[in-house]
């Protein structure tokens, strides 16, 4: 089975009663994320979450075929999820499908394999595309209508009423247009209004402003396009300004990862002789952005935005092994950055 964003919600059902084993991939990594989260919310008994990094299934590819065959601590069912980057999981999927397809896979849990850096291209998404207990799921960067019509689903369900137009586009900018982050924003206005679904409550402006929702022009971007600008003229008083209002390390870090998607999308279009500000006009980017994607689109092309996008990957992975470090190491990571964007300048 295969999907993208526009026909995940129609596949996931049938996935979640079929599939053996799903790949989340594509340049939106919190969309494939939060995909593999519905579809986990779908299995008809999830039971205990099992974490595995793609860096553990890469050193011992039998260890993933052992974990999903094993039995929960507690005696229940269980799935497992794989956070790795490109194909990482490939010999550990490999090795799973050989055992499931000799039956010794039987009663082996679910497991998803959540992607980044990776396509349905990948060598791993290959060995799964064509099998009907298997999914492959690629996602891209989403649009502001897209995540604002997200935010409307979401308050609905949370039991926020008159979160409309306006509202819901503003709490998709104040997330980086990131599902995950909307998805936090929305819950804590739904706690802050005391809502449900049960005793509905109508949410505005003053409300969101109350629990701390932070603006476009307060939020991550202005940190986030000193970095990948190469401005370092700005990044202490960038770095600064993230600790003085308690940036999230994580979500800045999820709102690099986005714009460095962004940028490999837009670079993949842009080809040979064709002007910056004609692609970023015919893909209708908004007006506002264009200025800093344009200069980094000159900045990070071909396998510089590679390795980009790999090295917030591992920094990713870093970050949520060491949260008490988190904002040191995004600190200096960041001050790299950007002075490999200053030096392409």
């Amino acid at each position: 089975m295969k999907a993208t964003q526009k026909d995940f919600a129609a596949v996931a059902p049938r996935a979640a009663q079929q599939a053996r084993i799903a790949f989340f991939c594509g340049p939106d990594e919190a969309g494939a994320s939060a995909a593999a989260d519905k579809l986990v919310a779908m299995l008809p008994d999830p039971g205990e979450r099992i974490e595995l990094s793609g860096a553990e299934v890469r050193s011992d590819p039998v260890r993933l075929g052992d974990e999903a065959r094993s039995n929960s601590l507690f005696g229940g069912t269980r799935h497992i999820v794989v956070r790795a980057s490109g194909d990482e999981a490939h010999d550990a999927v490999e090795n799973l499908l050989g055992l499931i397809d000799s039956g010794e896979g039987a009663g082996a849990c679910p497991v998803l394999v959540v992607a980044s850096s990776a396509t349905d291209k990948a060598r791993t998404a290959k060995l799964l595309e064509k099998r009907g207990d298997a999914l492959v799921a690629m996602f891209h960067p989403p649009d502001l209508g897209t995540v604002s019509g997200e935010v409307r689903r979401m308050a609905a369900a949370a039991g926020l009423r008159n979160v409309d137009g306006p509202l819901a586009e503003r709490i998709a900018r104040a997330a980086g247009l990131d599902v995950r982050l909307a998805q936090s924003e929305v819950t804590k206005l739904a706690l802050y209004l005391d809502a449900s679904p049960q005793a509905p409550k109508p949410a505005d402006e003053e409300a969101l402003d109350a629990i701390g929702a932070k603006t476009e022009e307060d939020g991550f971007m202005p940190l986030v396009n000193a970095v990948l600008s190469g401005e370092t003229n700005r990044l202490s008083g960038e770095l600064r300004r993230m600790r003085e209002v308690s940036l999230n390390p994580v979500a800045v870090l999820l709102a690099m990862e986005r714009r460095a998607a962004q940028l490999a999308q837009l670079a993949a279009k842009l080809g040979s002789g064709r002007r910056v500000a004609d692609l970023l006009e015919a893909e209708r980017v908004f007006w506002r952005d264009r200025k800093d994607l344009g200069v980094q689109l000159e900045r990070w092309r071909g396998h510089h935005l590679e390795r980009l996008v790999q090295r917030l990957a591992e920094l990713h992975r870093a970050l949520l092994g060491n949260s008490q470090a988190a904002e040191l190491l995004l600190a200096q990571e960041l001050a790299l950055i950007a002075r490999q964007a200053a030096a392409r300048r």
